[in-house]
């Protein structure tokens, strides 16, 4: 009966999320809770004059994230965007921008020069398969926009434990991690420019590789999109 209760649960979060996300109009409420969970919602906007936005809502009940949905457009069209929630105890917890970021002055942000504003990866929003940091680079398995935009939602994914998600760079327990987004502090960070509009994201393009795998491209880890779940 208690599995049941909380098949039950997990659906209505995704119902919730599904009509905030589609057919409710624009004025439409999304209450702060609904029976013991926590919904939140971000507002997603451009990060390196990429374009996107969006918008994201996440249930929230306990240690888990019982439904999380995102809507995304003014994304490379039909390519891959990685898509995740970050959350430090060191970090503002907040979205980056260029003038206090760009550490190196190139005139873009890449995913570590966003890092001290956003924080660490602690939920990788794939679409199938492992949601842990682990999974941060796993192209393959996040949403592929369509003409430029995608719906995303999944259900029933939890926290884990995240080394140097904690204070002084220390491990963050689940329940840390949980609390803290359940206390406004996660954000949710979209990914993936094609800089040059030649329809893929190259190696040979300017930009060159990405700083967190030398075998992808620039153009497939920098953010294009971010906001803070409240």
């Amino acid at each position: 009966m208690k599995k049941n209760s909380k098949l039950v649960l997990g659906a209505s979060a995704a119902a919730l999320i599904a009509v905030s996300l589609g057919a409710a109009p624009a004025s439409a409420h999304v209450p702060t809770s609904v029976r013991g969970n926590v919904v939140l919602t971000a507002h997603l906007t451009e990060l390196n004059d990429s374009g996107a936005s969006g918008k994201a809502i996440a249930v929230v009940r306990g240690e888990t994230i019982r439904a999380i949905g995102i809507r995304a457009r003014g994304l490379t069209p039909d390519a891959p965007h990685a898509q995740h929630i970050h959350f430090g105890e060191d970090a503002m917890n907040e979205c980056p921008t260029l003038a206090m970021n760009d550490s190196n002055g190139d005139g873009r942000l890449n995913t570590v020069e966003g890092t001290p504003a956003y924080g660490p990866i602690v939920v990788s929003l794939t679409t199938s398969g492992d949601t842990t940091p682990a999974s941060a680079l796993a192209v393959t398995r996040f949403p592929v926009s369509e003409n430029g935009t995608y719906k995303y939602l999944r259900t029933n994914i939890g926290f884990t434990d995240v080394a140097g998600t904690g204070y002084q760079g220390g491990a963050g327990t689940a329940a840390d991690i949980a609390e803290a987004i359940r206390d406004g502090e996660g954000v949710v960070v979209i990914h993936g420019n094609d800089y040059d509009g030649n329809g893929t994201y190259n190696l040979s393009d300017p930009e060159g590789a990405s700083e967190l795998d030398p075998t992808l491209p620039a153009e497939v880890t920098d953010p294009v999109a971010c906001g803070v779940l409240h």
